[in-house]
């Protein structure tokens, strides 16, 4: 029998490291190291934060005592690349140039490739990223929008909505690649794909585009009402954004991302926090049902994921909205570092060739 093959997984978020070890599909080990905004306040730009997370990864690593040379493999997280179909990436020399220029945005899932490619390159092994979050199979009708110089953009949680998919192709017994299910993946942002047949033919733009408003995101706005709002003279360009990711949605609402607080809030008697939770849970709902038109009504399930998937409160609300659509499969928090494992497992057990990343 041959040995089985450990992998290395590096997954960097705006507010954490997390790093595990997995032999096969098996978990050895998981770490997640919070950053606070002290840590974090140093560094101007998030490629400046490189040095600082790769220390973190190693003294996580020499804790664990994990022996890194029995590393068979390395993956990161995928950033902000040029589009592209899902699937296991090879880190190459384009890719690791478009991750450090950032053309395309500065968001921590940038350094994954990065951080992967210097321990790969360390071991003697090879780095890979895995359905990162530009992964784009929308149809082309999908992509147009109002204006012809504002092309609607696939930016989204592909690799947990993928993840989940399969879990749930697994439970109704039947290939992935065969099925129609609206996925919503539920967290700081939230995202709702259209998956038909392996593809993901359309989905909202999570990071700063349309959908619904979530805990830290505003989501799809009144446009006449936002152009005023940026030509106010109020707000600087910086100060918009940040109202549109990081500080909107229910944080601008009720001046916090944690629905837990949310839901103690509610059971006082709080009623505009019962409001606003309404108006997210009705949001939510109102995309998941246009998604299936989008699937022409034949939804084989509606698949619901994410941090906000454990509030079953929550979750009932949004059920009893569209469980007339289809059958509705939740899978609470998210399996990220599981699907980035399995990514590579594909290509170094299965031999599944790895993808090329032309950018």
């Amino acid at each position: 029998m041959p040995e089985p093959f450990r992998i290395l997984v590096i997954n960097p978020g705006s507010t954490s490291t997390k790093v595990a070890v997995f032999e096969n599909a098996d978990e050895i080990f998981s770490e997640s190291v919070s950053h606070s905004g002290d840590d974090l306040k140093p560094f101007p730009r998030i490629s400046d934060q490189y040095a600082m997370r790769f220390r973190v990864i190693e003294r996580t690593l020499e804790e664990k005592q994990a022996d890194i040379r029995r590393i068979d493999a390395v993956v990161g997280r995928g950033g902000l690349l040029r589009p592209m179909v899902g699937g296991t990436y090879l880190v190459n020399d384009r890719m690791l140039e478009d991750l450090k220029k950032a053309e395309r945005g500065e968001h921590a899932s940038n350094l994954g490739g990065l951080i992967a490619n210097e321990f790969a390159r360390k071991i003697g092994v090879l780095a890979y990223i895995v359905d990162p979050v530009v992964v784009d199979e929308m149809e082309p009708v999908a992509k147009v929008s109002g204006l012809p110089e504002l092309e609607r953009r696939s930016i989204f949680h592909a690799l947990n909505q993928r993840a989940v998919a399969k879990k749930a192709a697994e439970k109704l017994g039947k290939p992935y690649d065969t099925l129609k299910l609206v996925v919503a993946h539920l967290g700081g942002g939230i995202s709702i794909g259209c998956h038909k047949n392996g593809k993901v033919v359309d989905v909202n733009n999570a990071l700063d585009g349309d959908g619904p408003f979530s805990p830290e995101r505003s989501g799809g706005l009144p446009s006449g009402q936002l152009v005023d709002l940026c030509f106010s003279g109020n707000y600087s360009i910086d100060e918009i954004k940040k109202k549109l990711v990081g500080q909107g949605g229910m944080t601008a609402h009720l001046g916090t991302n944690d629905l837990r607080k949310v839901d103690d809030r509610i059971r006082s008697g709080d009623t505009r926090a019962r409001l606003v939770v309404d108006a997210m849970v009705y949001q939510i709902a109102k995309h998941i049902g246009a998604s299936a038109v989008v699937l022409n009504g034949r939804v084989d399930a509606i698949v619901i994921s994410g941090g906000l998937a454990m509030d079953a409160a929550f979750i009932g609300g949004i059920t009893e909205k569209v469980n007339w659509i289809a059958r509705v499969l939740v899978y609470p928090g998210e399996k990220e570092m599981h699907a980035l494992a399995e990514g590579v497992l594909e290509v170094l057990k299965k031999g599944t060739e790895p993808k090329t990343y032309v950018g």
